[in-house]
């Protein structure tokens, strides 16, 4: 790769609407000098979350996205050259590099990774996705054997992980997601006991067939009406996860959805929580622990949806949010 430039991809303008490749473009800057304190680094795969989505609406977590600036997103990049002590060439990093080849990045701002193949389980089951469902799940769900766990968007990054971890620890697991072909990979695959097709449009009712002891932990990734099925389904002290709203992130935001809600949460005693997997990373090395034990044992199969060329990233996170990927979708750089 020639080293003296740095493409970019740069969100244009902010969709009001639905997010089209309109609003991207291509440009090629200058490869940054690293500060004291800062380190070169070279993006090696791009991870496409719904909150990248999300950012550009406002500050979330992190301060938002602004228009004619390098789209945000987090990545495992190698260091290329670094004015930081503990980081030096070839170490592998997370951090927010944005949508581009190289960025210059505060040390402070980078966490140091293992060298593994491949590459990618550092974004999927050992990254965001691996320790998102594990604390959002075990933490924040805190399911026991033999109740039952309902998982929206359950094909996806997430999703795919928190499943797969219930079934684990002995749960009931019904998975939500869109099409056929989704939820029968969730059956015969990943070893859920059921899946319900939300495109099907009878949500509620599926729901209702798949979890005839109702749902103790529901994991939500969605909000909107699935949210409002789960909650008439939930078992008094029925624990609820609250990891994302992405019905609620591209286009516009629906107006309707979940009804009624404070009502059962009194009645049924209801805790629904959310959560940022920052906030539990103090126990990170015990999640890691785990996760790689349970890949090792063929307890847990780990799915990547991996899109090649940077050029592609729009493209790739238009149809992430479509529902297009099964498991972790990330470009490779």
């Amino acid at each position: 790769m020639n080293a003296t430039v740095n493409r970019q991809i740069l969100l244009v303008e902010k969709p009001t609407g639905k997010l089209g490749p309109e609003h991207f473009k291509m440009s090629e800057g200058t490869v940054p000098e690293p500060k004291d304190g800062e380190v070169l680094v070279r993006a090696r795969y791009i991870s496409l979350d719904a909150a990248n989505r999300a950012w550009m609406h406002g500050a979330t977590y992190r301060a938002a996205v602004e228009a004619n600036t390098v789209m945000a997103g987090g990545g495992i990049a190698e260091v290329v050259s670094s004015k930081a002590p503990g980081l030096s060439p070839g170490d592998i990093v997370f951090g927010d590099t944005g949508w581009q080849d190289y960025a210059a990045v505060p040390a402070k701002h980078l966490t140091k990774m293992p060298r593994m193949e491949p590459m990618t389980h550092l974004l999927s089951i050992y990254g965001i996705a691996g320790l998102t469902a594990y604390f959002g799940l075990l933490h924040v769900g805190k399911p026991k054997e033999g109740e039952t766990v309902v998982v929206s968007a359950a094909a996806g990054s997430v999703g795919s992980i928190v499943g797969q971890i219930a079934k684990i620890k002995g749960c009931h697991v019904v998975g939500i997601a869109g099409g056929k072909d989704k939820c029968n990979w969730l059956t015969s695959e990943l070893g859920f006991d059921a899946a319900v097709d939300y495109k099907d449009g009878a949500t509620y009712k599926a729901l209702r067939a798949a979890a005839p002891k109702g749902i103790d932990v529901y994991f939500d990734n969605v909000g909107g009406d699935i949210l409002e099925a789960c909650i008439a389904l939930m078992n008094n002290r029925g624990r609820i996860s609250c990891c994302g709203a992405i019905s609620q992130y591209d286009g516009v935001p629906s107006a309707t959805g979940p009804r009624g809600v404070p009502g059962l949460i009194v009645v049924k005693r209801l805790i629904m929580q959310g959560f940022i997997v920052m906030d539990y990373m103090n126990e990170r090395d015990q999640a890691l622990k785990d996760l790689q034990s349970w890949v090792a044992s063929g307890k847990l199969k780990v799915q990547e949806d991996v899109i090649n060329g940077l050029e592609n990233t729009p493209q790739a996170l238009i149809g992430l949010l479509a529902g297009e990927n099964r498991g972790k979708r990330m470009v490779k750089v």
